[in-house]
C-alpha cells in the first residue's frame, strides 16, 4: 500500500469515494472529528489551498480509499508507505495509531507548518530529468547564504528542492541556463526543510501525546527510506518529518525487497504510480482513486 501527500488534491477528490458505504463512513467520521465537511470542503478551492485543511481531506481520502480496498477484496499488504503526509496514513493502515489520534496529529501538524510558513516563509519547486547528484550540485551552486535542500528524492529522473524564495528563484535560473526543467510548487511554504523548526515541538508534543503500536507489516519510512517495524523508531522518525527529506525512491525499493507486486496507491491521483514507473517498472502499480479502480485492481 501506498499513499500519496500533499500536491495530490483536486477539486471533488472525495466524492467518489461517498459512493461506496465503506468510503462515505470514513469520510463522515472524518468531518466529524475535524469539525467540518471534508467533502464540501474538497470543492472549496481556498480550503485546498491550505495546508490546514488539505493535509487532514488527504488523510481521510486515502483512508477511504483503503477501507474500499478491505472491503471489495483480499487487501493484504506485506508493507506500506506514504509521501509525506501519506506516511500517517500508512501508520493507521498497519494499526500502529487509530484514524481518531492520526488526525488529531494531522490536523496541528497542518496547523503548524502553515504557521511555519508564515513566519519563516520559503517554497519549493520539482526539477524533471535529474537525479541525485545533479540536484545536489545545484543546490550547492544557488544556496549562498539562504536556506535551500533537496527535499524529496521521488524516482532516478526527479527531485523536489525546498528553500527560501530567493534561493529557490536563483536555481531556477541556473537550471534554465543548464536545460533543466523546473516546475514552481504551489505551496505553504519550504516543507522538509530548516525552514519548518518552528512547527516541530508543536508536532512533538502532539506525537508525545499518542502510544505508537507495533505495525501488522512493515512500513519503509520517509526519512531513512528503510523498512520499519519498532513503534518507538517510527516515532523517533517522525519527529524528525517536517525538517527531512522524504526519499522515496528508496521507500519504493524497501518495498520491492520484500516482495511486494503490486503497489496500490491509494487515494487521490496517480502520482505516485507514476513515479513507481520510473523507479521500478517491473512493479506492477494500480491507482485507486475511486471504488471502480478499487475492483479494478484486484480483478488486474
Amino acid at each position: 500500500m501506498i499513499f500519496p501527500g500533499q500536491g495530490s488534491q483536486f477539486e471533488g477528490m472525495a466524492d467518489g469515494w461517498m459512493a461506496h458505504p465503506s468510503g462515505r463512513e470514513v469520510l463522515e467520521r472524518a468531518s466529524e472529528l475535524v469539525g467540518r465537511d471534508v467533502v464540501a470542503g474538497c470543492h472549496d478551492v481556498d480550503a485546498l489551498r491550505s495546508t490546514g485543511f488539505v493535509q487532514p481531506a488527504l488523510l481521510a481520502c486515502g483512508l477511504a480509499a483503503f477501507a474500499v480496498l478491505e472491503a471489495e477484496g483480499p487487501a493484504a499488504p506485506v508493507g506500506a508507505a506514504g509521501h509525506s503526509l501519506g506516511e500517517f496514513a500508512a501508520l493507521v493502515a498497519a494499526g500502529v495509531l487509530t484514524f481518531a489520534e492520526v488526525l488529531e496529529v494531522v490536523l496541528v501538524r497542518g496547523e503548524a507548518m502553515q504557521r511555519a510558513g508564515e513566519e519563516r516563509p520559503g517554497t519549493m519547486a520539482a526539477l524533471v530529468g535529474v537525479g541525485e547528484a545533479q540536484a545536489e550540485a545545484l543546490v550547492g551552486e544557488a544556496r549562498g547564504d539562504d536556506v535551500l535542500v533537496v527535499a524529496n528524492f521521488n524516482s532516478p529522473v526527479q527531485v523536489v528542492v525546498s528553500g527560501s524564495v530567493a534561493a529557490v528563484g536563483r536555481l531556477e535560473g541556473l537550471a534554465k541556463d543548464r536545460k533543466v526543467r523546473a516546475i514552481r510548487l504551489s505551496v505553504a511554504g519550504a516543507f522538509h526543510s530548516a525552514l519548518m523548526a518552528p512547527a516541530v515541538g508543536t508536532i512533538d508534543e502532539q506525537l508525545d501525546a499518542v502510544t505508537f503500536r507495533a505495525p501488522r507489516f512493515p512500513i519503509a519510512e520517509n526519512v531513512t527510506g528503510a523498512l520499519v517495524d519498532d513503534p518507538d523508531e517510527l516515532k523517533t522518525l517522525l519527529k524528525r518529518h517536517v525538517v527531512s527529506p522524504v526519499r522515496w525512491e528508496a521507500c519504493a525499493r524497501a518495498l520491492a525487497g520484500v516482495g511486494a507486486n503490486p503497489f496500490l496507491e491509494a487515494g487521490p491521483g496517480d502520482v505516485l504510480t507514476k513515479l513507481q514507473k520510473r523507479i521500478d517498472p517491473a512493479i506492477r502499480t494500480f491507482a485507486v482513486g475511486d471504488p471502480a479502480a478499487a475492483r479494478k485492481a484486484f480483478a488486474g
